[in-house]
């Protein structure tokens, strides 16, 4: 079982499951979710054993007894000025980032990278730089090579962008987790989304028997151990499911034999299984650090 944050009977580090919110954006008419206002929506992750939400409303999250994150896009320096002193002061404990745009050079990712660093630690604040399409971590070379400029950088791992748009698998997925173990060493945060080589986020019906989502697995106990190798007593490690709707071209749709356009599957149902999945890789990870 996976301890939860919130009990206070260990502060050995541990795994903390939470929920992206836009995971109950856009439910279809079937889904088995929350399907009514915020409030309803914060009760039901809360019932269903979630214990942060990313996104969440701030005084639901308070008095449901959920803990918060952030998250945002920085493409300038001095963009935080404004979000950290909310951050801070509404009770998140963490944010994650997505950062520039890409095209930048090395020397404009240097100062975004030093300026966010500099921030986190001014305000005793953790910041997680997101790997993600659009950003100045959309490619494994160039987030290994900032690794090298910057060893204390940390990183939210969102896999799904490079399984996909670098189609990690073609030439051998072993020798990518090789090339990305200082990566896997850094992550202190996951969103969980699993994709294809073709797409970046499915229905994973069961979870079984799909070769992608074993490769995913892979990554969270990669990402698990890192943490684990490096944490101190109470260090925890997030892991957000952040499944996102169809308006926004994540979740696929398809056409049904009445012609009527519906999502894939229905994404809370799929939560609950990465929720499950989650604790699993956690306690992969640990029984790989006993045998070693």
């Amino acid at each position: 079982m996976v301890r939860n944050c919130n009990d206070g009977t260990s502060s050995e580090p541990y795994l903390r499951i939470d929920m992206n919110y836009g995971g109950c954006n856009g439910l279809p008419d079937f889904s088995r979710g929350p399907l009514g206002d915020d409030w309803e929506k914060h009760q039901a992750i809360k019932a269903a054993g979630f214990e942060g939400i990313q996104d969440g409303h701030p005084e639901y999250c308070e008095k449901l007894g959920l803990k918060l994150t952030a998250h945002a896009r920085v493409n300038t320096k001095g963009e935080l000025k404004d979000l950290l002193p909310v951050w801070k002061g509404k009770g998140y404990d963490c944010a994650t980032l997505h950062v520039g745009w890409g095209m930048e050079s090395d020397n404009e990712v240097d100062e975004l990278v030093d300026y966010i660093s500099g921030e986190s630690v001014a305000h005793d604040f953790p910041i997680y730089i997101e790997t993600h399409r659009a950003t100045i971590t959309q490619d494994m070379w160039r987030t290994v090579e900032l690794v090298k400029r910057f060893p204390g950088i940390r990183f939210n791992g969102d896999f799904s962008h490079w399984y996909t748009g670098q189609e990690m698998v073609y030439g051998g997925i072993e020798n990518k987790w090789a090339f990305i173990a200082p990566v896997f060493e850094r992550v202190r945060f996951i969103h969980a989304r699993i994709g294809n080589p073709g797409c970046i986020q499915l229905d994973i019906g069961d979870g079984n028997g799909r070769t992608y989502v074993d490769h995913f697995k892979e990554m969270w106990i990669r990402s698990f151990q890192g943490f684990l190798d490096a944490a101190k007593p109470g260090d925890f490690i997030c892991f957000a499911v952040e499944l996102l709707q169809a308006d926004i071209y994540y979740a696929r749709t398809f056409k049904d034999a009445t012609g009527e356009v519906k999502e894939e599957g229905d994404r809370w149902e799929q939560a609950l299984l990465y929720k499950e999945l989650a604790g699993e890789c956690w306690e992969e990870a640990k029984r790989r650090r006993r045998s070693q």
